[in-house]
């Protein structure tokens, strides 16, 4: 009899909690894809640059992607685009851990991965533009299209580092490659409008894709921050008259 009450109450307390967060996830794909490159950010540094780091870099990496063709799948544009690009995305992502030092893989991979980072971002501001009634997770995907769109730069900025050696410099270590997380921290210092970094672009085409990244990050502030406000202020109208 003990035994069935506990199971009693474990359905009763402990499974409508999971059941309900489950349904809550489901429901906010967008919500879920932000938290993970948010997360992504505090992970990174603690990965280093050995084997088992580039490994879990990999793993966080194809996370990543599933969860943005999940985001894409909430939305009104093509999910096959996604699965298109998505799969030559993950053989290059392990093809990329196991052979670092291959400028080709490194290149392909990253170009590859900013197609993928871009286009889901399309998708989501057209996921935001559909209509002119705003849900939660169209909130969320406010944030979660910042970060696809920094981190679709951050991978431009890998492939032109490659391409053009020498494109970024840093006050620390100036002569070197820059690595991911100095690129990632430079995209979004960049989108932001806070101003460059430590980490500056010193030859042409890594100027002009930062210049790029600049435009895009007014752009987004002015077009799509703006109509979700609106929105959102028509909303909060409407539910107080």
């Amino acid at each position: 009899m003990a035994a069935s009450s506990r199971g009693d109450l474990g359905r009763t307390i402990g499974f409508p909690h999971l059941r309900g967060a489950w349904a809550w996830l489901r429901a906010h794909p967008s919500a879920v894809l932000m938290l993970t490159q948010l997360g992504g950010i505090v992970v990174y540094p603690f990965l280093g640059d050995s084997a088992t780091g580039r490994g879990a870099f990999g793993t966080i990496g194809l996370l990543v992607l599933v969860l943005a063709v999940f985001a894409v799948r909430a939305t009104q544009a093509l999910t096959w685009v996604s699965l298109v690009l998505g799969g030559p995305l993950v053989v290059l992502t392990v093809l990329e851990a196991m052979r670092p030092d291959n400028g080709a893989i490194v290149v392909g991979s990253s170009l590859l991965h900013a197609v993928f980072y871009f286009y889901t971002a399309w998708a989501l501001i057209r996921y935001m533009f559909h209509d002119d009634e705003v849900t939660n997770d169209e909130i969320w995907a406010t944030g979660a299209t910042f970060t696809v769109v920094a981190w679709g730069f951050a991978y431009l900025y890998v492939a032109v580092q490659v391409v053009w050696p020498g494109s970024f410099t840093a006050a620390v270590d100036p002569e070197q490659q820059r690595s991911w997380m100095e690129l990632l921290f430079l995209s979004v210092t960049t989108l932001t409008s806070t101003g460059l970094s430590d980490v500056v672009p010193v030859l042409p085409h890594a100027r002009s894709v930062v210049m790029l990244e600049q435009i895009a990050g007014m752009l987004y502030i002015a077009l799509v921050i703006a109509r979700v406000m609106a929105l959102l202020s028509a909303r909060k109208a409407r539910r107080s008259s």
